[in-house]
């Protein structure tokens, strides 16, 4: 039996054999962070190398990190109460504090006439359409581009972003938001003042360890040129499908995209049947965002793009790791282009 071939990294990505090893390390650790003894000491040293680290991966200053339980808690830490700006192709988590009236391109590309009143995502999780940060972004949502791409917090001019973990091989369940210096946040948690009063609560020391290991691993991929060999095998990939499925649309392909992703639409075809049919194949996919593709509906993110309901029901996006092999993408072609066929073909 072949084994199964994994291609949605986008919803998240392996755990990095450094991130489980400083998770077991952690682990050991028996203080907690906020005490002030040896144990304590210990534990709080833990988690500071594991803040410069994101830091240092995310071209930002430790001081400037706070830690959370996830992109979406940041999403709210940053946006609640500010009425920004967003567009209909963010994630849900951003969608659930802004006002949803920006302009999108059929590329996928943000028009952004007031920065310091919006929050745009640095890279699209469905499509991999790519944004440029124009200068004074009041939000970013890094998720899907951190470790992909090349970003550097203090020279992006943007107030706040969020990442998370495990879009980078880290444990899921602790992300970051960081703040540009001067700035602050109204706390959502109350209780003990951790994270400089910002996130209250004893912090998740096991994921954050995990986190920082991840963040470095990470860095040191993207600058040995890891995900330009990725791109490649995206390319190959969209080249065997476009060859065997002239009809298929790839969609943002006119536009800059995570050099991973690759989203394509088959009229006639629903998104979730494709999934159902690749995973009995052997093949892990989906038809958008982990968040929200367990539900049965079109992408909102190609609605937002200008798709129709029929078309945004019909997609289907493969994401690809450094893992991935040449063998695995002609697999993959072979299998859904065979189902294609049969699906299509004429009764």
């Amino acid at each position: 039996m072949r084994a199964r071939v994994y291609l949605d990294w986008n919803a998240t990505a392996p755990l990095r054999r450094e991130a489980r090893d400083a998770m077991g390390a952690a682990m050991d650790i028996l203080g907690n962070p906020s005490s002030v003894h040896a144990e304590g000491r210990a534990a709080k040293a833990m988690m500071e190398r594991a803040r410069a680290q994101v830091a240092e991966a995310l071209g930002a200053q430790a001081a400037d990190v706070v830690f959370v339980s996830g992109a979406t808690e940041a999403a709210g830490l940053a946006m609640a109460g500010r009425g920004l700006s967003v567009a209909g192709v963010e994630h849900d988590a951003v969608l659930a504090w802004g006002a949803q009236d920006l302009a999108v391109s059929r590329d996928g590309i943000v028009a952004v006439p007031e920065p310091g009143r919006a929050c745009v995502q640095v890279a699209n999780s469905e499509t991999g359409v790519m944004q440029k940060m124009p200068a004074g972004l009041a939000v970013s949502d890094w998720t899907q581009g951190f470790g992909k791409v090349p970003l550097a917090f203090d020279w992006s001019g943007v107030e706040m972003v969020f990442v998370s973990a495990h879009k980078i091989g880290g444990p899921k369940g602790v992300g970051a938001l960081v703040m540009k210096r001067g700035l602050d946040v109204e706390a959502r948690i109350r209780g003990g003042g951790q994270e400089l009063g910002r996130r209250h609560g004893t912090e998740n020391l096991i994921g954050i360890a995990g986190f920082g290991a991840a963040a470095e691993a990470a860095a040191q991929d993207l600058g040995r040129g890891v995900w330009a060999e990725v791109e490649k095998l995206r390319n190959i990939l969209e080249g065997a499908l476009e060859a065997g499925a002239q009809s298929t649309i790839f969609v943002g392909k006119g536009a800059d995209r995570l050099p991973n992703t690759s989203m394509f639409l088959t009229e006639g075809w629903k998104g979730e049947t494709q999934v159902m049919a690749m995973d009995l194949a052997g093949f892990a996919v989906s038809a958008g965002s982990a968040c929200s593709s367990g539900k049965v509906k079109a992408s909102g993110v190609l609605r937002a793009m200008g798709y129709s309901e029929a078309e945004a029901g019909c997609a289907l996006r493969v994401s690809l790791g450094p893992e991935t092999t040449e063998a695995e993408v002609m697999a993959f072609c072979d299998a859904w282009l065979g189902a294609r066929r049969k699906k299509l073909a004429p009764a």
